[in-house]
This record gives C-alpha cells, sequence and structure tokens, in this order.
C-alpha cells in the first residue's frame, strides 16, 4: 500500500497542486485592481477580492504552503522515486517555468520590504517577467493537461 504521502499518491497532490494554482493565480490577479474595477468583488460573496492587502497575504500565504509542496514533493522524488520514475520532457518545461516564477515571485517579495529599493526599469521588468511566466505556465499546464502529458514516466529497464 503507498502511503498517502507519497508523491506517488498523484490524487491528493494533484488536488493539493490545482487548488494552489488556482488560489495563487486569482489572489495574484488580485494584486492588479481588476476585481473592482471589473466589478468581480460586486458578485456576492466577493467583496474581499478587492482588499488589496487580504489578496495580498492570501498570495503569500499560498506560496509559502506551495513551496513546502516543492519541498516536500522533490525531497520525496530524490530519496524514493528516481530509482522507479524519471522526469519527463513536460516535467522539465514546468520546472523551469515554475522556477522563473518562484525567482521573479521573490525578487518582487524583496522589492516590497521597507529598505529595499529597485529601479523603476528593474521593477517594470521583475513584473511583466513575473506576469509573463504565469501566462506561459498556464498556458503550458493547458496543453500538458490537453494532451496529458505527466510529470513522470516510468523508469525503462
Amino acid at each position: 500500500m503507498k502511503s498517502p504521502w507519497s508523491y506517488s499518491n498523484t490524487k491528493f497532490f494533484r488536488r493539493l497542486y490545482a487548488f494552489l494554482l488556482l488560489v495563487m493565480a486569482f489572489t495574484g490577479f488580485g494584486q492588479m485592481p481588476i476585481f473592482k474595477r471589473y466589478y468581480v468583488s460586486e458578485i456576492p460573496g466577493m467583496g474581499w477580492a478587492a482588499d488589496f492587502y487580504l489578496t495580498h497575504t492570501l498570495h503569500y500565504l499560498g506560496a509559502i504552503v506551495l513551496f513546502a509542496l516543492f519541498a516536500y514533493v522533490i525531497t520525496d522524488f530524490l530519496l524514493k522515486g528516481k530509482n522507479h520514475d524519471r522526469l519527463t520532457a513536460s516535467a522539465y518545461v514546468r520546472l523551469a517555468l515554475l522556477g522563473g516564477l518562484v525567482v521573479t515571485g521573490i525578487f518582487r517579495v524583496f522589492k516590497n520590504l521597507p529598505d529595499v529599493s529597485f529601479s523603476p526599469g528593474f521593477t517594470l521588468f521583475i513584473d511583466l517577467a513575473h506576469l509573463g511566466f504565469v501566462m506561459l505556465f498556464g498556458i503550458a499546464a493547458l496543453l500538458f493537461m490537453i494532451f496529458k502529458l505527466p510529470w513522470v514516466e516510468p523508469r525503462r529497464g
């Protein structure tokens, strides 16, 4: 019987990962004032979506949980799975895009610290790069889902 905490328990981790990505996407777009501008916050029960500080905090909390999930799955794969499974080409694409998101996200966190200041040009670059990685990751994830391309496949031989 597989452990419920093994990365190979794909049902649990797929649902958690999908939920976290949904939270991160929603709260990330909430950092731009689009929910109030396009009346999303007028939908009953969605008034909280226009609160920048709430969506900001939820985005940071989602990032913390997502980092913890990444750390756990990577560690589990390295300790248990690499002898049985190998990463696919789609996994490498996802990892590169997620890496770009993480790096640009970390710079965005630094930008928000009171003692750190970046030039306006670098700030714009980081903001657009983060948004670009989000869009590329979303497109790639959609394509990988449509074509049912997995992260891992059994190691041959």
